[in-house]
């Protein structure tokens, strides 16, 4: 099998970022996923299982909120818990939605009360949430996106 093109990334050089992960086109229409990398992959403890969970929530809900909504196509948390997806419709650049990414994280940051979609009905792991630790690792993300402006993956 061909190794895929996530797995060619050298994660041993990768810092936090916003990095065009992949751009993928079918009959016509252009799908472009950003690799919104909140830790560095195997130095900093992978992400907390709870508070990921309320990123997600809360993310999720300012992006298909925002003017950019009809844009949005997925946002979630990668499986090795360093970061999280999102995937847009467009021929796009980071330069494109680093805007967006900086205030989907001032929402998070700013977002006080009951999380969106956390009950019973309407989420299969509602309970597992952490709004204190979600603030953490976003405002760490933020500082470092606003710092750094990494968008090219390191060689």
């Amino acid at each position: 099998m061909e190794k895929i093109e996530s797995f060619k990334v050298n994660h041993l050089h990768l810092k936090e970022g916003l990095y065009l992960s992949r751009r993928d086109e079918k009959d016509g229409v252009a799908v472009t996923t950003f690799d919104l990398r909140f830790t560095r992959p195997n130095q900093t403890p992978p992400m907390d299982n709870a508070a990921i969970h309320t990123v997600e929530h809360l993310g999720a809900t300012y992006l298909r909120n925002s003017d950019r909504a009809s844009d949005v196509v997925y946002f979630g948390p990668m499986g090795c818990r360093t970061g999280f997806y999102l995937v847009m419709f467009g021929s796009l650049q980071p330069c494109d939605v680093v805007e967006l990414v900086c205030d989907m994280c001032r929402f998070v940051l700013r977002f006080d009360g009951q999380i969106p979609g956390a009950t019973a009905a309407e989420c299969g792991n509602y309970a597992e949430q952490n709004l204190t630790l979600a603030k953490y690792y976003v405002q760490n993300y933020l500082d470092q996106l606003q710092k750094h402006r990494r968008f090219v993956y390191p060689q």
